[in-house]
């Protein structure tokens, strides 16, 4: 069974990919749609099996390699960790390629665009069910790979194209630590396999290793490098700058990419080693603070970005926030149940997203929408669901797994949680304001898509127009194409928004009843009462962590306040874009220099455009004009050949064509000679 759920994404891929172009764009969508399908029914039944059974073991592939004494198998490691992320991965890959089938419908190439999709999925489940740390490392560089290929789908677009090179490059930044971290934890332990390092941790607590000329606690070092690799692919703070702009890709790729695989492959990474993590308190205390300073950093971001993607792509940056916060803080438990929840109402925000986008002809700017909850009542309702879940309103998924966050922050002695616990839960005032903000322009008050004048702008009229994560002008990926997607915004007033089709609602209606439903049903097994019997070892916790156990005695306006932050930033925005439009113009008005810090994201790209990237491109030039080209071709290949031609130049003068001039040469010839014999050969 796990061999299909595994490798049937794989086969999806392979006959999209090398067939695609003859059996025809159908075809392709069925084949990987169903192949995707099947690998989550059976994950499904992986998960009861292994979660509320005895299941579970080791499932051996083949032999990967051998170097030395080091013997690395291709093998599952079959808990229930990994039977939760395979149900995460293969849900939501599955419901996205069900709605690509509508939303792909115009573009020529939906069969690349498939088997790119079964490709990632594929990377994803060789990652979340490593035995080991290199194959774990396959995986993780295979989902590197193919997001790139996803983000850049539209490659014609130089915006795609940029984008895709800079979610690869930053990803390489966290990778060369996660890669330093592999190694290091092969030093210590000599081993690559779970199995043999997880049961000898504690005998290397106190063990030293020198680094960079200080001498460091081994294990803590180890665990500081991993987690640089983790904060790369989970979008963490100063990492994070490649998740917005990866917006460039199709919608359905910011779903799959953004709410259930690739930024939790970090989360997952940790909460898989905490049995290292567990005896390196010092890294949690990084982690959990990195963790708190992402939530608030990206909420504020969040507050004012006007594309639709954006302002939930932020969302997602603040959200794993919260679950390096769980994880920081010992409860691993709660860190990987955010994580599951998490997947279903993002998933179904991102899909909603594209549902309005669809409807609005591709528009995603918010401030150009307005009122459309009576032309598609139904992606207003998913909306509204995702809406409540993400904010935390009472028994929805979100409600369980952000409020124990913020109750382990509150409840753990480790140093940084008083920090993290203030970060979360004023995040989650700005993440209640922000979203509501969202459904608030785009589904309620005046219709505001008959032009793009200003004249009822909810926010600053000098605010900045950011597109460049627009899908619209990007269905075929030409100029052509999107001349006239352009020329279509200019006439919204003559297109009618209009619902999406069943193809594209069915998925939205299956992950707002996850939204709803996912935490009530769960929230027991994963914290709870069931957390020992439903884990059976798969997270671990030291024998001194009683953080699951603590942060269920804290105070009630612990209890209370993410419910009281909800409120606040519900009634805020409610105010501010329903009742009181023009609030937000006279904010923005006057406190011009934060709004513009904000929406220009704390103006970390310019800084490091500034910091690192113009350098490396000046030194690149310096290196290219000066190295290779003056000093490397000039001495070397170039400069060779240019001497050759020269003595051939003169060589060629010689050849004058007159006898007397060859005569009077052999004439000097002779003289030599005879000087030669009569001086030097006479000896």
């Amino acid at each position: 069974m796990y061999h299909a759920i595994v490798f049937l994404p794989l086969l999806g891929f392979l006959i999209a990919g090398l067939f695609g172009r003859y059996i025809g764009p159908r075809p392709s969508e069925i084949v990987t749609t169903a192949l995707l399908a099947v690998a989550a029914f059976l994950s499904w039944i992986a998960f009861f099996q292994v979660g509320f059974g005895s299941g579970g073991g080791r499932v051996q592939v083949a032999t990967w390699f051998v170097s030395g004494g080091m013997v690395v198998d291709w093998a599952f490691r079959i808990d229930t960790l990994t039977v939760v992320m395979l149900v995460v991965v293969n849900t939501v890959s599955t419901l996205v390629h069900l709605y690509s089938i509508g939303y792909m419908h115009e573009d020529p190439h939906r069969p690349r665009f498939f088997a790119y999709l079964s490709l990632f999925t594929f990377a994803m489940l060789t990652l979340v069910t490593a035995d080991n740390l290199v194959q774990m490392f396959f995986g993780w560089e295979g989902v590197g790979l193919a997001s790139y290929l996803l983000i850049g789908f539209w490659y014609k677009k130089a915006s795609a194209n940029a984008a895709a090179m800079k979610a690869f490059i930053v990803n390489r930044v966290g990778d060369f630590g996660f890669a330093l971290g592999i190694f290091l934890v092969f030093v210590i332990f000599g081993a690559v396999t779970f199995d043999g390092i997880f049961p000898r941790v504690a005998d290397f607590q106190n063990a030293k290793f020198l680094f960079v000329g200080i001498e460091w606690n081994a294990l803590t070092l180890a665990c500081l490098l991993l987690f640089m690799g983790a904060m790369g692919k989970s979008a963490q703070f100063m990492l994070h700058t490649w998740l917005p702009d990866a917006m460039e890709g199709p919608t359905p790729v910011s779903a799959l990419i953004h709410a259930a695989t690739m930024v939790t492959a970090g989360v997952f990474m940790v909460a898989r080693l905490s049995p290292i993590f567990e005896y390196a308190p010092s890294a949690l205390t990084v982690v959990t603070v990195i963790g708190g300073i992402t939530a608030f950093f990206a909420a504020t971001v969040g507050l004012v970005q006007n594309d639709i993607k954006r302002v939930i792509a932020y969302s997602t940056c603040s959200q794993l926030g919260y679950m390096f916060v769980g994880l920081g803080v010992g409860a691993y438990g709660a860190g990987v149940f955010h994580l599951f929840t998490h997947a279903f109402f993002k998933a179904l925000l991102f899909l909603g997203a594209g549902s309005v986008i669809h409807a609005m002809h591709h528009e995603q700017d918010i401030r150009h929408m307005g009122a459309l909850r009576r032309y598609i009542p139904l992606t207003a309702a998913a909306m509204a669901i995702g809406t409540l879940a993400l904010t935390g309103f009472p028994f929805t998924a979100g409600y369980y797994s952000k409020d124990a966050i913020i109750e382990a922050a509150y409840a753990s002695h480790r140093p940084g949680s008083d920090f993290a616990f203030l970060c979360v839960v004023i995040a989650a005032v700005f993440t209640s304001f922000y979203s509501w903000r969202l459904f608030f322009l785009t589904f309620e008050g005046h219709a505001r898509w008959g032009s793009h004048g200003t004249d009822h702008h909810p926010v600053a009229h000098g605010a900045h127009h950011d597109h460049e994560g627009v899908d619209h002008n990007v269905r075929s990926g030409d100029a052509e194409h999107a001349a006239a997607a352009d020329h279509e915004h200019g006439h919204h007033g003559a297109h009618q928004p209009h619902e999406s089709p069943l193809v594209m609602l069915i998925p939205l209606g299956v992950l707002a009843f996850g939204a709803i439903a996912a935490g009530f049903l769960f929230h027991e097994r994963f914290i709870g009462h069931d957390y020992a019997h439903f884990w059976k070892g798969a997270l671990f916790t030291a024998p001194n962590n009683h953080i699951l156990e603590e942060m269920h005695h804290v105070p009630a306006w612990v209890v209370w306040s993410p419910f009281v932050a909800m409120v606040i930033g519900f009634v805020t925005a409610f105010y501010m874009y329903l009742r009181r439009p023009e609030t937000a113009v006279r904010l923005a008005a006057r406190h011009p220099f934060l709004y513009r810090f904000l929406l220009n994201k704390w103006y970390f790209d310019e800084l490091y455009d500034l910091v690192f990237v113009k350098p490396a491109m000046r030194l690149g030039r310096f290196l290219w004009r000066t190295g290779d080209v003056r000093l490397i071709d000039g001495l070397g290949p170039d400069g060779i050949s240019a001497r050759v031609l020269d003595v051939t130049r003169g060589a060629v003068r010689l050849q004058t064509g007159y006898v007397y001039h060859y005569a009077f040469v052999m004439l000097i010839g002779v003289a030599a000679i005879v000087t030669w014999y009569l001086f030097g050969g006479a000896r």
